[in-house]
Order: C-alpha cells, then structure tokens, then sequence
C-alpha cells in the first residue's frame, strides 16, 4: 500500500477541518482507494491548536523549506488564506516539486497562470476543487466531466454569506445591516465581510470558474463587480411583487460581443433554480453545447465542507504521484486563447423611482427611456410615500448596458424625479 505524506499549513477552520477528516477516514481510504495517507507535518502559529487536535509535537515543522525539503511529504495542503506568506510558501513548495491543495480562490485568481506554470515546470500537481463552492465538485465537473462541450456560459450563486444576508431579507424582511449582523453570529460573515458582501469572493470564484470553462485566461480586472450592501428591503418586496427573487449572480456568457462575466445583485424569476438556493447554500448552472443545462447545488463554506473538497484533491492527486503528476487543467491552447471582452452586455433592468405627484409623470418617464431606445416592459406606480413623493416601480425589455446608463442620465435631469431609488439587472 502506497504511503502518502502530507503536510497542512495553517490549522484554522479549514485546516483543522481537513486534519479531522483525514484522521477519521483514514482507515476507509486505506480499504476504499488503496492509499495510506497520514499528517506528518504541519505548521500554525497558534501552538494550542496542535493540542486541541491532537497532533504529536514531532510533526510540527519550524519553517516552509522543512516541509517542502522533507522527502517523506509528498502533498502540501495550503489553509493559511491571504495572497503575500500563502503564495511565497506554495511557491516554495512547487519550486521543490511538491504537489499543492489549496482553497485559496483569491490567491489562484490573481495568480493563475504564474502558479500553473510553476507546477508544470516542476512537475508538481496544483488542485484547488475547494476554491470555488465549498464542497460542492465544481471543478472537478469542468475539467473531468465536460470534455465533450463547449461551455457556453456559467451562472451562479457562489458566495454563502451574501446568499443568506438576501434569504433572511426576503424571507423575514429584515434590513441588510440585521440580516449582516445575524450572518456575524453564525460564523457565515467575518468581522469585516467587505471581500463577501462587495462582491470580489465571488469575483475570484468567477474568474477561476470562467478561465477553466472558456479554456483561457479571464482576469478579475475584465470582471464587473457590484456587491450588495446598497440593496434595500423595500426592492425585495417590490421584487416579489412583479414574480422576482434577488440574488448576488456570477455570470459568465460567451457572445457575439465578447465574453461577459460580471458580479451583481440580480432579479430572477421565482421559477428559475437558483431561485431556491436559500441561506449559506450554493447554486451553479453550467451550459454546454451538448449536454445543455446542468445544475450544482450545495454548500459553499465551513470546515467539513471545505474539507471534504481538499480530502477529494487529497485523494485525486495521489493517483498521480508515481508518473508525471502534473494534472494538466490548462491544455496546450489556454495560453493561446486571448478573447475579448464586452462591458457592454444585454440585460433586462428593474428600477425604481421617486416622483413628485403630479399629472404626466408616468408618461414622461417612458418617454425619456424611450428616446435612449430603452423599451418599458411593465410599470407600476405605488401610493404617496411619507413625503408626498410617489414610487414608480418598471422592467425593461432586455437592452444593452451603455443603452440604460444614457436614459438614466437623462432621468436623474429631469426635475420631477425626486430619486433613483435603485436600479438592478434582470435575468
């Protein structure tokens, strides 16, 4: 039976989730898969952790070169989070031929072809299933499952923490500041949520999810990001109202254009399946040529989850450490595949505005869309609001961005429209 070494660098939350389930199963994997696979070396700055976990002292490793010298480890598994002290020791590790499991997605973003090329060089193997949607083998799904597509588009709900701050507002009508505060003292939302509730967790997600479905690269600078913090309590009941749920989107579409890959809150029909991903749960709709929809559901963060997707890689990349290990994700075309990009998508847009209360509003509104060539699907006006002001409620046809930011020009000129209380996109 093949022994496999492994070593953890950082023992928090996923860390220490990993080692558990290592430790637990490491019988069942010796039965199931024919591996032996044992921690024999880690490393964390919190010397009790290796207690709480029940770590021999001996396997405690002093710096980086100790573990990615040491013959006996053949995976290192990165859970330290961060891009500057992870890169430097998955670096080192690669450079030393060390094969690398990471859940690190805002690393692998910002780096991916340099970390791709470092373990090709090395041959060195570089996984990172638990990245992008917790537990949930998206990755895996792409480059195992998809060969035969080509992957026309990648929409999703990817980030647990904004998913169940916009489920308790719907469902409970809490305010997002309420909602944050309950996601807080769960453990879903850090102490400063910025990466989760602006957006870019979901931007890093995307740009790894899009690189591997589009076979080139797709940097986080060509993404469009908004995040949900400026989302109103009063737009999700109005959403309901006219048949729509709103949910934090990462969209990934290939067009005529370009290709389009953007983060946002989005209005969804209640039929649609991503509509029902509630709470810290995750949803990912892929297209392909031939095999058309396809739908991963699952949760997307927390120890075990997280863990369960390193365990996988764990596991996967052992079946290639006798040979040349190096599990090519990027085919010799990648590098090659330069695409160009559109800002300028077509989309369908909800918006609400506040408007004085008088005769010919209404009408004045339409008429403003419609000489920027932005076509009123369905408009709504509500009762005077406190200040004697009136909301009109209207989606549009589908049309292009730069389309609907001229005509919102002009609306925010004309003097009876008090306010633009929120414009959002429409799928």
């Amino acid at each position: 039976m093949r022994k496999i070494g492994v070593a953890i660098l950082g023992l928090g939350v996923v860390g220490g989730g990993t080692y558990e389930i290592l430790a637990k199963n490491r019988e069942k994997m010796q039965d199931t898969y024919g591996y032996d696979i044992e921690v024999i070396a880690v490393m964390d700055k919190n010397q009790e952790r290796l207690a709480e976990l029940s770590i021999p002292k001996e396997a405690f490793a002093k710096s980086i070169m100790e573990v990615a010298m040491n013959p006996d480890v053949h995976i290192v598994v990165e859970t330290i989070g961060g891009i500057t002290i992870a890169k430097e020791f998955v670096t080192a590790c690669l450079e030393c031929g060390k094969t690398v499991v990471t859940a690190n997605k805002e690393m692998i973003a910002k780096n991916f072809i340099e970390l791709h090329n470092l373990a090709r060089q090395n041959n060195a193997g570089l996984y990172y299933e638990a990245s992008c949607v917790g537990g949930t083998p998206i990755i895996r799904t792409i480059v195992d499952s998809m060969q035969g597509n080509d992957i026309e588009s990648i929409t999703g709900i990817v980030n647990g923490t904004t998913n169940y701050i916009l489920s308790k507002m719907s469902d409970e009508g809490c305010s997002y500041q309420d909602a944050l505060a309950q996601a807080q003292a769960l453990g879903f939302a850090e102490a400063d949520p910025t990466s989760d509730v602006e957006g870019f967790d979901s931007m890093y997600k995307l740009s790894i999810l899009t690189s591997l479905s589009f076979n080139g690269e797709v940097a986080i600078d060509n993404i469009k990001c908004e995040g949900i913090s400026s989302i109103q309590k009063e737009d999700i009941a109005y959403g309901k109202e006219l048949g729509y749920t709103i949910k934090l989107l990462a969209i990934g579409k290939k067009t005529p254009k370009g290709i389009d890959v953007r983060v946002h809150p989005t209005l969804i029909k209640k039929k649609n399946p991503l509509a029902a991903v509630d709470g810290a749960f995750n949803g990912v709709k892929i297209v392909g040529d031939a095999v058309g929809e396809i739908m991963l559901y699952g949760k997307g963060a927390g120890a075990l989850p997280t863990g369960s997707a390193i365990v996988s890689d764990i596991l996967y990349a052992s079946k290639f450490l006798e040979s040349d290990h190096y599990y090519p994700t990027l085919s010799k075309a990648f590098k090659n595949n330069k695409f160009t990009f559109t800002n300028d998508y077509d989309c369908s847009y909800y918006i609400r505005l506040l408007v004085a209360d008088k005769l010919g509003v209404l009408g004045q509104v339409g008429k403003w869309l419609s000489s920027e060539g932005v076509s009123v699907r369905e408009i709504r006006q509500k009762d005077k609001n406190a200040e004697g002001l009136n909301t009109i409620l209207l989606t549009t046809h589908e049309t292009t961005e730069r389309k609907l930011n001229n005509a919102m020009e002009k609306l925010k000129d004309y003097q009876d429209i008090c306010k633009v209380g929120a414009v959002i996109r429409v799928e």
